[in-house]
């Protein structure tokens, strides 16, 4: 979610315009820049991250 956010910065310009980049609404890119982790599912994230050209890799990690 950091790197997500710290992308749409780097590009700049409005909330707006990346929230309907990302096919998502200004107030749910707000809460995404805020760092709200407990709005959003990992999947809501991955589509996000795909939306700006990023592919995104989960590793799980045994223990």
């Amino acid at each position: 979610m950091r790197q997500i956010a710290a992308i749409i910065k780097a590009k700049g310009g409005k909330q707006a315009d990346a929230a309907a980049h990302c096919g998502i609404t200004q107030p749910r890119m707000n809460d995404l820049l805020r760092g709200r982790v407990s709005r959003f599912s990992l999947d809501a994230l991955v589509n996000i991250a795909t939306a700006l050209g990023r592919r995104v890799h989960v590793e799980l990690e045994v223990a």
